[in-house]
């Protein structure tokens, strides 16, 4: 196995996303089912509870299933447990009996996006795929999206196949993202994630020229959500400590293209950092403001992730992984060059 992969293929364009059918409520009508006793295979190995169960109780409510695990009505080896608890091969989970609603048939991806993700590999072996993640898909379903890269993934790899992902990525940035192919793999991985062995390199084009002294911002976040299905994000004082690195690549009349690299891994840390620094990222609707059409029809967040550093689940052998820039970036980028030299 390489020390570094570089992949090497036709540039993707962003594609309509697609999600699963949501999930339906419980509903008094529906599946009731007697008192189960799955067994953990080693595909599982590893596995959170939440996740294991959420995968096979189709039907059931994040919050029911948690209600149960409070009120011990899911044990494992006879013994009461936490929805973070850990899995492993040969457990026997027991799950009272309960009802399910009817289970919504999943949505297939589309033609066109099993292409898409097939020709976004860029790496792959039994213990773990890595994606460069088009813009525009969201990495699960759910919130409005009928079907997610997750979904997707786990359609392709069939019956029985395994994929969990390590890491999030927001929908509308681009570049690597890890995929687990069994349990095993991901307990280690997000062990490694947890511990900040595992390093991301994102690049993002910013409004404005980034100071080269700026190399770092270390501000406190915290997470509000004011309405039903929306998330912000602001720099707070009592918010959680977060650090993110920063070098220039590139200045232009009207922008910067910057290197971003997160120490901590706080929900949009490093878009609030940028708008904290007075350059927020083009194309983000969310925290750019007034100046979010600067730039005419951006698609989409002008954030990629561009490089991943990590050591393999099984072997312990450094890997990097780097995913060359979306087009709709390098567009960008070549009209700025060109106002440049005007």
């Amino acid at each position: 196995m390489s020390g570094v992969i570089i992949a090497d293929f036709a540039r993707i364009r962003a594609q309509s996303s697609h999600r699963y059918a949501s999930m339906t409520q419980t509903q008094p009508e529906g599946v009731r089912t007697g008192v189960q006793l799955i067994e953990v295979s080693e595909h599982a190995d590893g596995q959170r509870l939440d996740n294991f169960l959420l995968s096979r109780l189709k039907g059931l409510p994040k919050s029911h299933l948690y209600r149960l695990i409070r009120k011990a009505e899911v044990r494992i080896n006879k013994k009461r447990c936490k929805p973070d608890s850990r899995l492993s091969t040969g457990d026997i989970v027991r799950v009272a009996p309960l009802r399910l609603s009817e289970e919504t048939p999943a949505v297939a991806p589309g033609t066109s996006l099993v292409q898409l993700l097939n020709n976004s590999v860029l790496f792959e072996d039994e213990h773990l795929l890595i994606i460069n993640k088009p813009a525009g898909l969201a990495v699960h379903a759910g919130s409005g999206q009928r079907i997610g890269l997750i979904e997707a993934l786990r359609f392709m790899a069939g019956e029985g196949g395994y994929r969990e992902l390590v890491h999030r990525l927001d929908k509308d940035t681009s570049g690597c993202i890890l995929i687990a192919k069994n349990g095993k793999s991901l307990k280690v991985l997000q062990s490694n994630l947890k511990q900040k062995v595992m390093e991301k390199t994102y690049q993002a084009l910013v409004h404005g020229q980034w100071p080269t002294a700026l190399d770092q911002i270390r501000a406190p976040l915290q997470k509000h959500q004011p309405h039903a299905g929306e998330r912000i994000v602001t720099v707070q004082a009592d918010g959680k400590a977060a650090l993110t690195r920063f070098r220039v690549l590139q200045t232009f009349a009207r922008a910067s293209l910057i290197e971003a690299m997160p120490v901590t891994g706080r929900t949009h840390q490093i878009r609030v950092h940028c708008q904290y620094a007075g350059h927020p990222i083009i194309g983000d609707p969310k925290y750019t403001f007034d100046r979010r059409h600067d730039f005419g029809a951006v698609r989409h967040l002008n954030l990629h992730a561009a490089r991943l550093g990590f050591r393999h689940p099984v072997s312990g052998e450094p890997m990097t992984v780097l995913a060359p820039l979306r087009d709709e970036m390098n567009s960008l980028i070549n009209q700025l060059n060109q106002e440049k030299r005007r």
